[in-house]
């Protein structure tokens, strides 16, 4: 282990179910759902622990052994969580007495008991002050914590958890998947995940790249779709993302996950172009 945290303090507030998405593609994860010692590291959770909490509290549904550690490196922040997590010990919240969860001092290093590696890292909004050539970096320091089978989440969402997207990386520190999420209900256009692209890709949201290429075709169906509007904002989405994949897009996953707002594409579909 490290003697100090690698990282910089996360400089983010945390919101209650800002990252509702996340969790529920989470618990969806074979990660998660094979994993044989089911280990979840939320790491960089921010101000409160609050988002360890709702992880846990979602993911015990799906593994009832399931184990949440939130991770971060101001140590304020881990006293304000163990605090929160006394409170909720006590029965004084919302949340079970007994939820699976703890919090430690940690960065990038992932320091886990005993050895354990983890089966999910959840790394969320804690790489957008750092630099893009800082990512593959932190992605092998994050991914060599999980074990041979575990993915690491890392991606960015708004304050309020309407607008996320996030990149499977295994455990070799390969993107395997990009996926995006939104809130359809009032949606005007999906291209406004462009502000919350992790950082392996905000910065090539620029003609010539996968990923504006795809945020252009994306809206250009959602445009297309616009009569289906009568039907509601998920019957135009289904069109939208079904025309992508009909267009020769390797659109990922099937309607029940279209339906959440969710659109997943192998990584080779967005990964920036070298050079």
């Amino acid at each position: 282990m490290a003697s100090s945290p690698l990282g910089r303090p996360t400089r983010g507030t945390t919101g209650t179910n800002r990252l509702r998405r996340n969790d529920r593609w989470i618990a969806a994860s074979d990660a998660l759902r094979r994993a044989s010692d089911p280990l979840v590291v939320d790491l960089g959770y921010g101000a409160s622990g609050v988002t360890a909490f709702e992880l846990a509290t979602r993911l015990v549904r799906v593994r009832d052994d399931v184990e949440v550690r939130g991770l971060e490196i101001d140590p304020a922040r881990v006293a304000t969580a163990d605090a929160q997590l006394a409170e909720v010990r006590a029965g004084r919240t919302s949340f079970a007495p007994d939820l699976p969860v703890s919090f430690a001092r940690g960065g990038f290093e992932v320091p886990l008991p005993d050895g354990r590696k983890a089966a999910v890292i959840r790394a969320m909004n804690v790489l957008r002050q750092y630099d893009e050539p800082d990512v593959p970096t932190a992605w092998a320091r994050m991914a060599s914590r999980l074990a041979p089978d575990g993915l690491l989440f890392e991606g960015t969402c708004d304050e309020i958890g309407r607008v996320s997207s996030w990149i499977d990386v295994d455990a070799h520190a390969v993107p395997l998947r990009f996926t995006i999420s939104l809130r359809l209900a009032d949606l005007e256009w999906p291209s406004i995940v462009a502000e919350r692209l992790p950082k392996a890709l905000i910065h090539r949201n620029v003609p010539g790249e996968r990923i504006h290429a795809l945020l252009v075709e994306l809206d250009r169906e959602w445009e297309r779709a616009a009569p289906l509007s009568t039907f509601g904002a998920t019957q135009r989405f289904l069109a939208a993302v079904g025309a992508l994949r009909a267009q020769g897009w390797p659109v990922l996953g099937g309607r029940t996950r279209w339906r959440l707002g969710e659109l997943t594409l192998p990584w080779a579909a967005v990964a920036p172009l070298p050079g």
